[in-house]
C-alpha cells in the first residue's frame, strides 16, 4: 500500500497549498469478507475530491458525505457499513460482500505536524518498518474516537496519548508487531477502545539487470505498482535516461562496480535479464554472497543449472536455501509469450513470494483469500490485560 500512502500524501499536501480542508478516511476493522482490509485509506478533499480508495467503489459515494461531516464538525467518527443485511437498506450502498466494515474519518488538522497524514509521511521517509496505532471505540459510536495517535519504528516513537497506563499499553503492543513482522487489532477493554496496531512496510525494490527491450514492459508495469526500480547494465547505449527516464536508479558498469552501488534490504529483489550470460553469472556469484529474498534469471532451467555447476567447480556451492530463493525460469506459468505477458508473470512471482502464496487460482483456495488470523479482534481482560 506504499504507493497509495504516497498518492494520500502528495494529495494532501497539494490541498494544504491552496487552504482546502481534508479528512482522511480509513478502514481500520472488518468482520467477514471485504473488498478492502484494515490499513486501506482514501483522502477526501472538502471540494469532494478523493485519493486512494477504502471498497471496491461501492461505499465511496456514501464516505465521501461522511468526511464531509468529519470536516464541517471538526470531529472524528467512526461509521459501520454492514452488508450481511441482504436489503442493505440501513446504508443503501449495496456491498455484496457479505462482511462489516468499520471505517474511521478524521477531520486533518494542517497545523498539528503530527496529524495523521503527517505520521504517515514520517513512515516513508526512509526504508524501514514502521507502527501506526489507531484508536477507535466500537462500544460508543458517538462517543470519543482518538484515531491515528501513535507511531514507533526503530529509532523514535511520537504518542498523542495523556493516560499513561493506555499509553504502556500501545507502546508495548506497537513494540510487539514491529518485532513481529504483523499488524494485529486488540480491544482494550478497560478504555473501551479498540486499537488496529498496523505495520507499514517499505515498497519492493526492483532491481533489473539487463536494460534490453524486454525490460520496458517491466519498468512500466512496476511504476503501476508503485514499487522502487532500478536498471543496470554493462552497455551505457542500453541503460540511459533516454531510454529509462522514469526509473528511480541507473547503473552502468561491471557486475562489481554495479554491487557495489546498490542499497540492498530485506525488500530487495533481482532480475537477472541481460542476455548475457558471463555477465549475469559474475552478478549471481555476488548475489550469493547475501541474503536475497528473491532472484530471478531470465532463460531455460538449464541455463541456470549450468551456472550452478560452475559456480561449483569455482568452490561456490549453492545451499538449498538459496536454491529456494533463485528463479529461473523466472514467471509464474501463465502462458506468457510476448515481453508485456513475461512481465506480468514474473512480477506476479514476486508478489506471491512476498505475499508467501504459491500463484494458484482464488477458486481453487480452500480457505478465505485475505489472512484474516492477525486481523480478527483480541479481547483483553478489563484490568488491560
Amino acid at each position: 500500500m506504499t504507493k497509495e500512502i504516497n498518492e494520500i500524501i502528495a494529495a494532501y499536501k497539494k490541498a494544504t497549498q491552496k487552504g482546502m480542508k481534508t479528512a482522511l478516511a480509513t478502514v481500520v476493522y472488518v468482520e467477514g469478507s471485504s473488498y478492502r482490509r484494515p490499513g486501506a485509506r482514501m483522502l477526501v478533499e472538502e471540494d469532494g475530491r478523493m485519493t486512494g480508495v477504502i471498497s471496491g467503489g461501492c461505499l465511496e459515494g456514501d464516505a465521501l458525505r461522511k468526511a464531509l461531516l468529519a470536516i464541517h464538525q471538526d470531529q472524528n467518527k467512526l461509521v459501520t457499513y454492514n452488508s450481511m443485511d441482504e436489503e442493505d437498506v440501513e446504508f443503501g450502498v449495496q456491498l455484496g460482500c457479505n462482511g462489516i466494515v468499520h471505517i474511521l474519518f478524521e477531520p486533518i488538522d494542517a497545523a498539528d505536524e503530527n496529524n495523521p497524514i503527517e505520521l504517515l509521511e514520517r513512515s516513508q521517509l526512509y526504508r524501514r518498518e514502521t507502527v501506526l496505532v489507531t484508536l477507535f471505540s466500537l462500544h460508543n459510536f458517538h462517543g470519543h474516537q482518538p484515531g491515528t495517535c501513535f507511531f514507533l519504528d526503530q529509532e523514535s516513537s511520537y504518542s498523542k496519548l495523556d493516560e499513561a497506563g493506555l499509553k504502556a499499553l500501545v507502546h508495548e503492543d506497537a513494540s510487539t508487531v514491529l518485532n513481529a513482522g504483523s499488524s494485529f487489532i486488540k480491544e482494550y477493554s478497560a478504555f473501551e477502545l479498540t486499537a488496529f496496531v498496523e505495520l507499514l512496510q517499505p515498497s519492493i525494490s526492483l532491481i533489473i539487470v539487463g536494460a534490453g527491450n524486454d525490460a520496458f514492459p517491466l519498468v512500466e508495469m512496476t511504476k503501476v505498482l508503485g514499487w522502487q526500480i532500478t536498471v543496470a547494465d554493462g552497455r551505457s547505449t542500453h541503460a540511459n535516461a533516454q531510454r529509462f527516464p522514469d526509473v528511480h536508479q541507473l547503473l552502468t558498469g561491471k557486475p562489481e562496480e554495479i554491487f557495489k552501488q546498490l542499497a540492498i534490504d530485506e525488500w530487495t529483489v533481482f532480475l537477472l535479464m541481460t542476455h548475457n550470460y558471463k555477465y549475469d553469472l559474475a552478478m549471481m556469484k555476488l548475489l550469493l554472497q547475501i541474503n536475497c529474498r528473491y532472484i530471478g534469471t531470465l532463460g531455460p532451467k538449464k541455463r541456470l543449472e549450468r551456472m550452478f555447476d560452475e559456480l561449483k567447480d569455482e568452490g561456490i556451492t549453492v545451499t538449498d536455501e538459496q536454491r529456494a530463493t533463485i528463479h529461473g525460469p523466472i514467471g509464474l506459468d501463465i502462458g506468457a509469450e510476448t515481453a508485456e505477458e513475461i512481465a506480468l508473470s514474473v512480477l506476479a512471482e514476486i508478489k506471491a513470494v512476498f505475499a508467501e502464496r504459491t500463484g494458484g487460482f482464488l477458486k481453487n483456495r480452500s480457505v478465505s483469500i485475505h489472512t484474516r488470523n492477525e486481523l480478527e479482534l483480541q479481547k483483553l481482560s478489563s484490568n488491560g490485560r
